[in-house]
């Protein structure tokens, strides 16, 4: 059998919160509630787990998500729809931006419980550089 990752426990203070934001962005469905977790699946099988745990027990933790072109425009509306601050960098120093890495799009976001959130058209190392202009 190969290797796969098969779901991961995301830290929330509001799961329902936090897993409705998410899906609603990327155009997923939240999953019946199982035990303590709240699923969002992703179509490669992944499920996001979202746990309401204590404020002071969340560190925040990056997922990036891989989407197509369309499903980029789609979630990208969602965005500024919603008012929410986006990035083109994971430092936060390109507010408003998108950036062109791998000759795709993308761009960062926080979710609900300052989880850092990235939506990518082109696996990293996929194609040209982003230039420097």
């Amino acid at each position: 059998m190969s290797v796969e990752l098969n779901h991961t426990i995301v830290a929330a203070r509001d799961r329902q919160e936090s897993a409705e934001f998410l899906a609603h962005i990327l155009g997923l469905e939240v999953g019946p509630e199982m035990g303590p977790f709240l699923p969002v699946q992703t179509a490669n099988g992944v499920t996001l787990d979202f746990a309401t745990v204590p404020e002071d027990h969340i560190t925040t933790q990056h997922y990036a998500f891989l989407i197509s072109e369309a499903e980029f425009d789609a979630a990208f509306e969602r965005i500024k729809e919603l008012g929410i601050t986006y990035w083109a960098d994971p430092h936060q120093k390109r507010p408003g931006e998108i950036n062109r890495n791998d000759g795709g799009r993308g761009l960062y976001f926080m979710d609900p419980s300052r989880q850092a959130m990235e939506i990518i058209t082109r696996p990293y190392g996929s194609g040209p550089a982003e230039s420097a202009s």
